[in-house]
């Protein structure tokens, strides 16, 4: 007759396993999240940052320009000036707008507006905003033009 001497089974190599993958795992999920949470804090948030800073220098740029233009305007006549912005800011392209905005108590006022990416920047036109109007819209892509028109056209 035969005997059979069971022991009982042997799972420390299946509890290494388990381990193993368990700690692989988490350290993978770990590695996820930190490279979504990389993406946005140290290169969205520093981009988006110099591009609203920019905006408004750009904005700054063009009110001046404007202002510059009409103060050398002649009573009848018309006069046209090119000026160059960047093509684009931290990579991506923006749109500049001359705007009337309702500031509420004070009435309305002449703004340039330059927004792209989700960001934008308002500049007020100072000195002319209130007596002459300002309409137009340009890109930071090639040469841009201001024309002067005394009669308003």
């Amino acid at each position: 007759m035969r005997t059979c001497i069971t022991e009982p089974p042997n799972e420390e190599g299946v509890t290494r396993l388990m381990e193993y993958v368990i700690v692989s795992g988490v350290l993978l999920l770990l590695m996820v999240i930190m490279i979504f949470t990389v993406n946005a804090v140290f290169m969205e948030g520093p981009a988006n940052n110099l591009r609203y800073h920019a905006f408004v220098d750009i904005g700054n740029g063009v009110s001046t320009r404007i202002v510059d233009l009409y103060v050398i305007a002649p009573g009848n006549g018309t006069i046209a000036t090119k000026f160059d912005i960047p093509d684009e800011v931290a990579g991506a392209g923006y749109f500049v707008s001359a705007d009337v905005t309702d500031t509420g108590t004070t009435g309305a006022s002449q703004v340039i507006q330059v927004q792209g990416g989700g960001i934008q920047s308002k500049i007020a036109i100072a000195g002319i905003g209130a007596t002459r109007g300002v309409t137009g819209n340009t890109t930071g892509a090639g040469w841009n033009m201001i024309h002067y028109d005394s009669s308003g056209v």
